[in-house]
């Protein structure tokens, strides 16, 4: 069965930068099924703030054949050294809405053991660019609500240029970021991402478009000095 991990890691600035428009990771890396090479941007910042987008820090999202595959890679890889020395999470597959190109979405599925369960969510699209303006009107207070939520653990955005962005967000228990998501929230302005989600409905932001749900298996490392991050692993 597949499994998915998730990396932040702080690299030099230039070396950031340099990673958007060059991958390090070889496509043809063993057991590598898909992956994407982002920089991390602070959920709810102003669009022209410094804080916006952060080209030092990375986030990657990638698929694995098999568990073995992953830690052979972070081993012996270059850049894979360097994902090791920053945080990861090993991800077993729950659930999917929409579709995104790349990643094989397994047909064996997991399953969490309650609704009080960890629970993490990634959002993957591909923007269409003349739908960017409307996108962050609608998008900015849906990241301001899911950064001041009580119940994540970590959230963040991440982008990779010209048209992919991306959330990852750590939930404490699976109930709390589902009642987000339909608005049942005890938080000031509950429904920003529902209503968000009618307006994509109505007229769509994206070519494509994935909420994907899982479970963690494992947490590796440290990132801005915290460690142990998810409850219950």
């Amino acid at each position: 069965m597949s499994i998915f991990s998730y990396h932040l890691v702080k690299l030099p600035f230039f070396k950031g930068i340099k990673g958007i428009f060059s991958s390090p990771i070889s496509k043809n890396q063993k057991g590598l099924i898909y992956s994407e090479y982002m920089s991390a941007m602070t959920l709810g910042s102003p669009i022209f703030s410094p804080s916006r987008v952060l080209f030092g820090q990375v986030a990657v999202f990638m698929q694995w054949e098999y568990e073995a595959a992953l830690e052979e890679y972070l081993e012996y890889d270059n850049f894979g050294k360097i994902l090791a020395k920053g945080w990861h999470v090993r991800l077993s597959f729950v659930r999917e809405w929409g579709k995104i190109s790349g990643f094989q979405i397994p047909s064996v599925c997991d399953k969490l053991e309650s609704l009080n369960s960890p629970v993490v969510a990634v959002t993957i699209a591909r923007m269409k660019p003349f739908a960017i303006p409307r996108f962050i009107h609608w998008g900015r207070p849906v990241e301001k609500l899911v950064r001041d939520h009580p119940g994540t653990l970590l959230s963040l955005a991440s982008v990779r240029f010209p048209n992919t962005v991306s959330t990852f967000s750590i939930w404490k228990t699976e109930k709390e970021m589902t009642d987000m998501v339909h608005g049942r929230s005890k938080v000031k302005e509950p429904k920003r991402h529902s209503a968000a989600m009618k307006e994509r409905e109505r007229k769509d932001f994206h070519f494509e478009f994935a909420t994907l749900r899982f479970k963690p298996m494992a947490e590796f490392g440290e990132w801005k000095g915290q460690t142990n991050l998810i409850p219950k692993i």
